[in-house]
């Protein structure tokens, strides 16, 4: 399951804002959610089916596509740019996020939601009928887009249709929907690649793209359409956030490049990434943020620490299963099923009112579970060691995410004056995709230079030690557990302490 991926977010379970108010695995996502003066009352009910649908949209892609993943990288010749197929989206999600907020501030989130939507189902079919690994790059690139304009656009729409004392159930619903894909996905993916191929994986998941649009659209036009104060001037788009957006994809791929080759001339498009990057990012996250300055600061920063270290190790997981254990591509994303059921439980658990008290305590054991995942990933690189260890592991770090991710979404709307959700979304979109870019790029770059580029180069489901890289896969994973770790103090540091008077 990746974030939003948003997940990734990876696609991405960045949506996955909060729990399900419901045990996971009990039922739908809908069927998690209050009933009574709550998300399924008569005034939000349409509303709340529609958008959850949406999610649920996004989640079945995240998990059938993550499935795919390796058989199709193996198939184009692509192992060796197999990093670049997931941070592709990040990449440009990140200038679809920023102009996605201001798009919503201006003039409703109706229309970038609705644009986003087109352009994420395009994506898919040019990756399924690609035939070069630069060309499935390119598709997941165009999904990058659609990707950021949906997920700034979700969040605006929770923060208008919806009074603070039900946004947690919404959030949970999110995170409900994450649960039947989580299981779902991986199946039905794995059996279409291995019976029919990958590519209907892609391009089969756009015929879903019209139920969620026909639910969503009508009910975000009657109760969150229209800028936030409909008598106030339309605001003009910041042209400067813009272009420091655009600024930032762009480092952000010439970082993603350079890591890539290894080679000495890679030096100049690092140079020229970085450049880029470091005042576009100065511009668009808030002040401190870089410092895990208390508050909105260090929000926007837990999420892309949390969000980076977890989406970078688990785009390999698959790989690492098919390629070093000789799991086929439905086993290998069954071993990940559990994460969705996880992840949904850990959203329910901080959304309880008492443990309000305590968030903070929350996050940071949160990240404390997601690094010890992390860290335990590639001991099934010892043949002794079960897969089941991998799947229970990755199941309490989704645990952790679901805790961590939540969170961070509650806390940024009670952070944000209505006028502000869109850039404060932004941000927090912001900060998780080029976290998801910059350390996919640096475990691209440790898994291409301890041999990764090999894996999986001639290697089947029946012959899986041909090629074999473990310390490849060691490389990508430890150096993420670390960063999760560094997490646990950022957590310490999203309450604004409280005057003493």
């Amino acid at each position: 399951m990746t974030v939003p991926d948003p997940g990734d977010t990876t696609a991405t379970q960045d949506l996955a804002a909060s729990a399900a108010s419901a045990p996971p695995g009990t039922g739908s996502a809908a069927s998690s959610l209050p009933r009574a003066g709550g998300v399924l009352g008569p005034e939000h009910r349409a509303l709340s089916v529609g958008i959850v649908s949406v999610v649920l949209l996004i989640a079945f892609e995240a998990t059938a596509v993550g499935t795919a993943m390796p058989v199709a990288a193996r198939e184009l010749n692509g192992i060796p740019l197999y990093a670049f197929a997931f941070s592709a989206y990040f990449t440009t999600s990140l200038f679809a996020m920023v102009f996605s907020g201001q798009w919503a501030d201006r003039s409703g989130p109706l229309a970038p939601l609705a644009t986003g939507i087109g352009a994420f189902g395009a994506g898919l079919l040019l990756s399924g009928t690609a035939s070069t690994m630069w060309l499935f790059i390119l598709g997941r690139a165009v999904q990058g887009v659609g990707g950021g304009l949906v997920i700034v656009a979700l969040y605006v729409v929770v923060s208008r249709a919806y009074p603070e004392r039900l946004r947690p159930a919404i959030m949970a619903a999110f995170a409900a929907s994450w649960v039947i894909p989580s299981v779902v996905g991986p199946l039905a993916s794995g059996t279409v690649t291995e019976h029919l191929g990958w590519r209907w994986v892609f391009i089969g998941i756009p015929v879903l793209v019209v139920p969620p649009l026909a639910l969503a659209l009508p009910a975000i036009r009657a109760r969150a359409a229209g800028p936030a104060d409909p008598s106030a001037p339309a605001p003009a788009f910041d042209r400067r956030r813009i272009r420091l957006a655009l600024a930032i994809s762009l480092g952000a791929a010439l970082l993603q490049y350079a890591g890539q080759e290894l080679r000495w001339f890679s030096l100049v498009p690092a140079a020229a990434g970085v450049a880029f990057l470091v005042p576009a990012v100065l511009g668009l996250l808030p002040a401190g943020t870089w410092r895990a300055a208390r508050g909105l600061p260090s929000v926007v920063l837990l999420r892309g620490v949390a969000a980076g270290a977890f989406v970078s190790a688990e785009s390999f997981v698959p790989l690492m299963l098919v390629t070093q254990r000789g799991l086929s591509p439905t086993m290998a994303g069954l071993s990940l099923a559990l994460g969705g059921a996880a992840w949904a439980l850990g959203s329910y658990v901080q959304s309880r009112p008492r443990l309000e008290p305590y968030r903070e305590r929350l996050m940071a054991g949160g990240m404390v579970l997601v690094a010890l995942a992390i860290a335990v990933a590639p001991s099934v690189l010892i043949e002794a060691v079960p897969v089941w260890v991998l799947a229970a592991g990755w199941g309490v770090g989704c645990l952790g995410m679901g805790a961590v991710i939540a969170s961070t979404s509650v806390l940024l709307l009670k952070l944000s004056a209505p006028e502000e959700a869109g850039a404060n979304s932004a941000a927090l979109q912001i900060s998780d995709g080029l976290s998801n870019v910059l350390l996919l790029a640096a475990g691209g770059a440790a898994f291409a230079a301890l041999g990764g580029g090999a894996v999986g180069a001639h290697a089947t489901a029946a012959d899986a030690a041909t090629g074999s890289h473990p310390a490849a896969f060691v490389a990508v994973f430890l150096p993420m557990a670390g960063v999760a770790l560094a997490g646990v103090w950022v957590a310490t540091r999203v309450r604004v302490p409280v005057p003493v008077r």
